[in-house]
């Protein structure tokens, strides 16, 4: 096949390729390059980001193959009444990334090179809500419901033709999960069982991996990939990566037109075999599982449920036997995202469905199922091109192995929480969003500790918060 150079140093089936790509399947996007404006100028109304173009150095920097971006995201948010307390709090981060194309920098074709980091700032009202599910997935990372620094991803992407690429490095699991309706807790949901499926809870948000993406044809994307299963995202030392199991994960993902209408489904798998402690243990085993087992994607419930153990079972601390083990876990997931309505000759705007499901093997992981739905809708409402809402609700079921003398003993509950959320984002400058955003979260938990050590009831709990995005 001749080889065909576009006017910036692309070889042309490389860049058609990664293009394909990237609009077929999330786990492309997160790895092919990155969409620039034809300019970064303009005045403060109109530019794409809020330091515009640098006085032209910006633009010519993309032209090179060079893009450096910062986001900061802020969130004033308040538990309005039911949960373990009403109160208020101030949570934000920034994102920084840098991406290098190749091609363009005149070096090699298909090749692309992305750096991520994330600074957080403030309190989150985990704490306050009383959910075991996190009302807000940014409060997962870098650090688990503290303000934290660390480097999310730092991958190398090969495309070898306009079928085959691989990429390696720290890779951030965030990235595979945005859709037409959800996944993008910046400007869809919030609500962590509303971003992705909470069947991966046992999957490292930020870890050493490495993995192949294919497009058979412009419409069909499958990716797959294997993560070092203890992956952190404060963990940069690559020589512990893989000492304790693997975790794999693949994904199929089929874009559909039916009645000319955008849609996409999508398969997803996941395995590992990392040795866990079972949930199947001897009483006085608990104490170990709920301290030692962490599940990256639940901000673990275990301290809490610990310190009740030890309330009202103390004789349970003390192990008297070895714990069970398991040598390896399994998540299964389909979901689809469909619109219903679109305005003529627009891809990405409209009204639309989505859905998800999702079945693990219990045990280890503490999730039994799961199911997302919802509607979104994008650029409908007359003279706000860019604004976005949607209505969504998840379930996520737990496992009837998970800590079944509490839930018996103690009325507990630990059998399923339930989590509705709407919001609507107004895009008042293309830099600048806010986002009206309201939960509400009837927690899998039906009590948990006050101040004082004692077991309250725990009601179904209001959450309401202002969510604003500035791209500098």
């Amino acid at each position: 096949m001749t080889k065909q150079y576009s006017r910036d140093g692309h070889v042309a089936p490389f860049l058609l390729g990664t293009v394909f790509l990237m609009a077929a399947n999330p786990a492309a996007n997160a790895f092919g390059p990155v969409e620039t404006p034809p300019t970064w100028g303009g005045d403060l109304a109109s530019r794409p980001r809020l330091s515009g173009n640098w006085g032209g150095a910006r633009d010519e920097l993309a032209k090179k193959g060079v893009v450096l971006d910062a986001d900061m995201y802020l969130l004033p948010q308040g538990v309005i009444t039911g949960g373990k307390d009403s109160d208020a709090d101030f949570w934000g981060n920034v994102d920084y990334s840098l991406n290098l194309d190749m091609g363009k920098m005149g070096l090699w074709p298909g090749g692309f090179f992305k750096f991520q980091g994330v600074s957080s700032f403030g309190n989150t009202l985990f704490n306050d809500v009383g959910a075991v599910v996190p009302t807000n997935v940014s409060y997962l990372f870098p650090g688990v419901n503290e303000a934290d620094n660390a480097l999310m991803g730092a991958t190398f992407t090969q495309f070898f033709s306009t079928h085959f690429g691989v990429f390696m490095g720290k890779i951030n699991t965030l990235d595979l999960t945005p859709t037409e309706f959800y996944g993008n807790y910046r400007t869809q949901f919030s609500n962590t069982a509303l971003n992705f499926s909470l069947a991966t809870s046992m999957m490292p948000i930020s870890a050493y991996g490495g993995g192949i993406l294919l497009l058979p044809t412009e419409n069909i994307t499958i990716a797959a990939m294997a993560l070092d299963a203890s992956g952190k995202s404060t963990e940069n030392n690559i020589d512990k990566a893989f000492d304790d199991g693997a975790t794999v994960l693949t994904s199929a993902s089929i874009k559909i037109k039916p009645f000319g209408l955008a849609g996409n489904q999508t398969v997803t798998g996941l395995w590992s075999d990392k040795s866990r402690l079972s949930l199947d243990q001897d009483p006085n085993n608990i104490g170990r599982l709920l301290l030692n087992e962490q599940y990256p994607r639940l901000s673990s419930p275990g301290p809490v449920l610990h310190r009740i153990l030890a309330k009202y079972f103390p004789e349970l601390l003390v192990p008297i036997r070895p714990a069970n083990r398991t040598d390896s876990t399994w998540a299964i997931m389909y979901g689809f995202d469909q619109y219903l309505w679109q305005p003529q000759g627009e891809a990405h705007k409209g009204i639309g469905l989505f859905f998800n499901f999702g079945a693990t093997d219990g045990n280890p992981n503490p999730i039994q199922y799961t199911y997302m739905m919802g509607i979104g809708g994008k650029g409908v409402v007359p003279g706000r091109s860019n604004d976005s809402f949607g209505v969504g609700w998840a379930r996520t079921q737990f496992s009837d192995q998970f800590i079944p003398l509490l839930r018996q003993q103690l009325n507990l509950g630990l059998d399923k929480e339930d989590a509705i959320e709407m919001y609507y984002t107004a895009s008042v400058t293309p830099w600048f969003s806010v986002s009206p955003n309201l939960q509400v979260v009837n927690s899998a938990m039906n009590k948990t500790l006050d101040n004082n050590g004692e077991l309250q009831d725990l009601d179904v709990s209001l959450e309401a918060s202002l969510r604003m995005n500035i791209k500098f």
